[in-house]
């Protein structure tokens, strides 16, 4: 188990890397997260949704991703409530504090309710029987003492699956004495006992100099360090956590084709910009400055937990009125499965699955009705454009009225399917009408596929160099 001195400190990248080594030396790894909490999601081969970072390290370990691998997906739609998926099926909006109560020792017993920690390790356990090893990760710090009797995702899931822990520090972000001595420091006897390592990630600057403190940390914590990993920034590995949105670009360039990606209070799967962001041509950056974004040669509305709820802020914030305006004066306008409903004409919720908002008019740039439906769409899928097969994935509920996968009206272009523009057609046909420098190559050319392959052969050679790889085996075999 990759576990965690807090959130967004590389878990999931070490997790992929070490997918990929296994799978390298001749082994058959895969990866688990018992439970996962994120909008970026993914559908399986079967038509189920499980988190983007276990469908990202089954790639990794060259397997089909699979709702074992994640068996428990919370997709935060507001402050306070989540769509809890169980097994990749929706099974309703919980609220969080009485989500966490239900898995307290004191609540209701498993005949009244869904035993979800029997059901994440009953995952781990099918998973277990078909795969060695397998990577597991935690969430989060493995320190939230507040927490301690209602997790179900670090070292209770360590304990049941008698997993070896390695705890992974980032050390760009400070304080990594203080983060990995009380995050061991804190842990019961039984679970301190599991923690067989420690990595430091995100490093910047002459590996030498942290000599001294790997000394320092093995002394105080009594466990050794198995690596110092350096930041990079010329690794590609798609990302899942919304932190990295922090980290994106947030204004207009010249010489490029600017593409500016709506910025939305419950933005989802914005993995699906990743191929155009890297296109030499372009520069994607996200925002929600109208100024920007009537500027921008093509505007994107991106996916979204809360179709309604983000449409009510884009009529409040001024950007539906300029996206209208944009496109009025030429601008290609796309818009991606929530993005897609709200380029319509209305998108109407009769059920209140969403929440109290029944219905908006949408910015009328498509003529489409969208009714929002507590069924969800999840597939792979397939689909023609310009005249070449492409690939992608739905996850959405609602319905609308058309039955073409991608719907297209006077330069606005508007789909269901996720990963639509990771298809070099989809690409070449937005930018074939814009003033392209012809001296900048695209950076989308050849095979999708084996570009994410080579990243993560890129990604193993990292951590190999910089992990005691041996001294991992080693723990794994005794």
């Amino acid at each position: 188990m990759l576990a965690g001195t807090g959130s967004d400190v590389g878990k999931s990248i070490i997790a992929a890397a070490l997918c990929r080594i296994f799978r390298q030396d001749g082994y058959h790894p895969a990866p688990f997260k018992a439970q996962n909490m994120a909008l970026n999601s993914y559908a399986t081969p079967d038509g189920l949704e499980i988190g983007r970072a276990q469908a990202v390290q089954a790639e990794a370990a060259g397997i089909p991703c699979h709702t074992d691998m994640n068996p428990l997906l919370l997709k935060p739609s507001s402050d306070h409530t989540s769509q809890v998926v169980l097994h990749g099926k929706p099974i309703g909006n919980r609220d969080a504090y009485d989500f966490w109560q239900r898995l307290a020792p004191q609540a209701a017993a498993p005949t009244q309710a869904l035993d979800f920690r029997a059901e994440v390790c009953a995952a781990f356990d099918r998973l277990a029987a078909r795969y060695n090893p397998i990577v597991m990760e935690g969430a989060g710090s493995i320190s939230e003492l507040n927490l301690r009797d209602t997790d179900l995702v670090n070292l209770p899931m360590a304990r049941h699956a008698r997993a070896d822990v390695i705890l992974v520090a980032d050390i760009d972000r400070g304080g990594v004495f203080a983060s990995v001595y009380g995050s061991i420091a804190l842990q019961p006897e039984e679970d301190r006992q599991l923690i067989k390592g420690i990595i430091i990630n995100k490093f910047r600057g002459d590996l030498r100099l942290f000599d001294g403190g790997r000394q320092l940390l093995e002394r105080l914590c009594g466990v050794p360090v198995l690596g110092i990993v350096p930041y990079y920034k010329d690794i590609y590995i798609e990302e899942e956590d919304s932190v990295a949105l922090e980290q994106k670009r947030r204004q207009l360039a010249e010489g490029k084709v600017n593409v500016a990606v709506v910025l939305l209070r419950h933005i989802s799967n914005f993995t699906d910009f990743n191929t155009l962001e890297r296109d030499a041509r372009v520069n994607l950056f996200y925002t929600n400055n109208t100024s920007d974004i009537q500027q921008a040669d093509i505007i994107i509305l991106p996916g979204t937990k809360s179709t309604l709820d983000d449409l009510l802020e884009l009529r409040r914030n001024g950007c539906a009125q300029a996206i209208v305006r944009a496109h009025r004066d030429g601008r290609t306008v796309v818009g991606i499965c929530g993005g897609y409903q709200m380029l319509g004409l209305t998108v109407d919720d009769p059920d209140g699955i969403e929440g109290p908002v029944a219905s908006l008019p949408g910015l009328g740039l498509l003529p489409i009705h969208t009714t929002i439906t507590s069924e969800k769409t999840t597939r792979q899928c397939t689909f023609t454009f310009d005249g070449q097969e492409c690939h992608g994935y739905e996850i959405h509920q609602g319905v609308s009225d058309t039955d073409k996968p991608i719907l297209q009206a006077d330069g606005c272009i508007g789909t269901y399917i996720h990963g639509f523009l990771d298809n070099a057609p989809v690409i070449d046909y937005l930018l074939k009408d814009k003033q392209v420098p012809a001296q900048q190559p695209a950076a989308n050319e050849g095979d999708y596929f084996a570009f994410k392959e080579e990243q993560y052969d890129r990604l193993a050679a990292h951590v190999r160099k910089y992990v005691d790889t041996d001294r991992i085996y080693q723990i794994l075999t005794t």
